[in-house]
């Protein structure tokens, strides 16, 4: 129906009389407001499935982070993270289980040997302090000298390789790509790895893909060797004081029980730090330690008895 003005007859009075033009345009403009406000629907509409609302996003982002924090909390739980970022602590404490280990084996060994030679309580004393006081000395000054050659061998290439990164940097970026391109990366992403490591510390990226070493953390020679020290002496006091107590009669019994329950523990504590079985590495050590008291014992016999 056609309500524009042009088409009213004016020989029909009704209509003239009915329709004005204030109501003719009051008509046109609901028209325009309902269609504007259709409009605005659609464009909501619209506009909420393309977008979504800023109240998702944030859940969506919290949830994100929440998330990424968990597993970063997972990672850093892992066995294998954990003797990673301890792997200095366990380097000193498996060295001071290896050393106690060799001073309860060593001693045990020696007093066995001499107590088989001979009953005298003063002689197995003798012998087994001196054993303890040069297998302490000679543990320290073999570790001194093996961390000290050490120390100066990384020195000595860190020295080398800042030398080579002043002389050729461009080649020493191309090495060290070349590394990460051995390890599966490609030769694009192995050079932007190399440059960004290059451009952070390049002597500490050299020295851990090229050497396999820490740039900054060198062992102590003094600390090896006075830890090596006190670990064999500590070994070493359970076996001497075990064949040298008043149990005199019974000796040679209380001294293996001794050894053996002793050298368990060692093995326990060594394969727990290493991540290995437990059990093989107790049997490894009281077969070790039974075989050394057992040939040492019956040498000592033979000789005391031909004396």
């Amino acid at each position: 129906m056609d309500l524009s003005a042009n088409n009213l007859k004016p020989s029909d009075p009704a209509s003239t009389a009915v329709v004005k033009p204030s109501t003719l345009k009051f008509i046109g403009d609901t028209q325009n407001l309902i269609w504007l406000e259709f409009a605005l629907i659609l464009a909501k509409v619209n506009l909420r499935a393309c977008l979504p609302r800023p109240a998702t996003v944030l859940i969506s982002k919290i949830m994100s982070k929440a998330k990424l924090t968990k597993l970063d909390e997972a990672v850093m739980a892992k066995q294998e993270f954990q003797r990673n970022s301890m792997a200095a602590k366990l380097n000193w404490l498996r060295a001071g289980v290896l050393g106690a280990n060799d001073g309860i084996v060593s001693t045990a060994g020696l007093v066995m040997g001499v107590a088989g030679a001979t009953t005298d309580s003063n002689s197995i004393l003798i012998a087994g302090v001196a054993g303890l006081v040069a297998g302490s000395i000679s543990m320290a000054g073999g570790e001194y000298t093996s961390v000290s050659a050490q120390k100066d061998s990384e020195i000595a290439s860190l020295s080398r390789e800042r030398r080579e990164l002043a002389e050729d940097p461009e080649g020493e970026l191309r090495e060290l790509a070349w590394f990460y391109e051995q390890k599966g990366l490609s030769l694009e992403l192995a050079t932007k790895v190399a440059k960004e490591l290059t451009a952070r510390d390049a002597i500490k990226a050299h020295a851990e893909a090229e050497l396999g070493i820490d740039s900054e953390q060198h062992a102590s020679p003094t600390q090896a060797a006075f830890a090596s020290f006190v670990a064999f002496a500590a070994g070493s006091l359970l076996p001497l004081l075990a064949v040298t107590g008043p149990w005199i009669e019974a000796r040679i019994p209380v001294t293996v029980i001794a050894v053996v329950a002793s050298l368990a523990i060692t093995g326990f504590v060594g394969a727990k730090i290493g991540g290995a079985r437990s059990g093989i590495a107790i049997i490894r050590n009281v077969v070790v330690s039974l075989l050394t008291m057992g040939i040492t014992f019956a040498i000592g016999s033979l000789v005391g008895t031909a004396i």
